[in-house]
């Protein structure tokens, strides 16, 4: 048995995590500020501490056997029109865990990267050798701290493993996505179909993919927890291992409306739009490595069981 800190584990993916190292037999210390994450989201059995990641400094000590870092801001837009809030909270902010995990001894890290460290990608699917050019100052930071993990692995002997998520969907147990705002395309299309909203948005249909609607990967959120589990068993001193982790396969704007509606059996009324600046038609991930180095694979990887979920949890928020 273990004992893990969890940064920003009120959060959506970071939440689901902590259920999993809980019902693994762990230790867990939620670390979140709340600015994103809720408290509904701290699963229960896990300590929480309300702060930022400068609260690490005083709550770790050489008892934990590891960190699992979350918090960060991470809307795209955002990003673009207040970049000093970016490079403050993922930049910043991680550097200051970094070293209170070296002071406190502490010497085992898995990190939440992404996808948008490889901006618009020459060809898919995208796997760790492709180049990574953000389009974002969102990717931009997540990619620095990336950097940052390899300079400590090498000088200091930290074991770590950065995890580059795809997107993230479905939902776990009474862990859902909760984000306010909203970005991410399956719970938008969920408002719709609740009567939240009027309908969804298309934001461009004469992409070159299969129906003209962008291509993207979706990876449940139980596997990529799976996967954090794994990382930590994986992890090696003085080694910074990267990894992708996604479906394998994509799905389009329309194919997910269009499981939507399938699976709520509610009327889902679409608007196509121009195109937005910097949507690539087509991101999907290669998992091979982290297949061969994790002993990862994910299993929950058809549409509509992912959206099914979802959906069950949207049901039951806002019931």
């Amino acid at each position: 048995m273990s004992r893990y800190l969890v940064t920003g584990g009120a959060g959506y993916v970071g939440g689901v995590v902590a259920a999993h190292l809980l019902q693994a037999g762990h230790h867990v210390t939620v670390l979140d500020n709340l600015t994103t994450g809720t408290s509904e989201g701290v699963p229960g059995g896990a300590e929480f501490v309300r702060g930022g990641v400068a609260e690490a400094a005083t709550l770790l000590s050489p008892e934990y056997d590891g960190v699992l870092h979350f918090a960060a801001s991470s809307q795209v837009a955002e990003s673009v029109a207040d970049p000093e809030k970016y490079w403050r909270n993922n930049v910043a902010g991680s550097l200051e865990l970094i070293t209170a995990m070296r002071r406190a001894g502490v010497r085992r890290l898995v990190f939440s990267s992404t996808a948008a460290v490889y901006g618009e990608p020459a060809k898919v699917p995208i796997t760790e050798r492709s180049r990574t050019a953000p389009t974002s100052p969102y990717g931009a930071t997540k990619l620095a701290v990336d950097h940052m993990i390899s300079g400590e692995a090498a000088a200091h002997g930290l074991a770590a493993v950065s995890l580059r998520y795809f997107n993230v969907a479905g939902a776990h147990a009474r862990h859902g996505e909760r984000h306010d705002p909203e970005s991410h395309l399956i719970p938008l299309v969920l408002q719709v179909a609740l009567g939240r909203r009027t309908h969804i948005e298309i934001y461009g249909d004469d992409y070159p993919t299969r129906d003209g609607t962008c291509v993207r990967d979706y990876i449940h959120v139980a596997d990529l927890a799976e996967a954090h589990l794994l990382a930590l068993r994986a992890a090696r001193t003085g080694e910074h291992l990267i990894c992708n982790l996604g479906n394998g396969q994509g799905f389009t704007v329309r194919e997910v409306v269009q499981a939507v509606r399938q699976v709520t059996g509610r009327d889902i009324p679409t608007i196509v739009r121009e195109r937005r600046g910097g949507d690539p038609a087509e991101l999907v991930a290669s998992a091979a490595r982290a297949h061969a180095l994790l002993g990862w694979r994910p299993r929950r990887t058809d549409l509509h069981a992912i959206v099914a979920d979802a959906w069950a949890f949207a049901s039951e928020v806002s019931s």
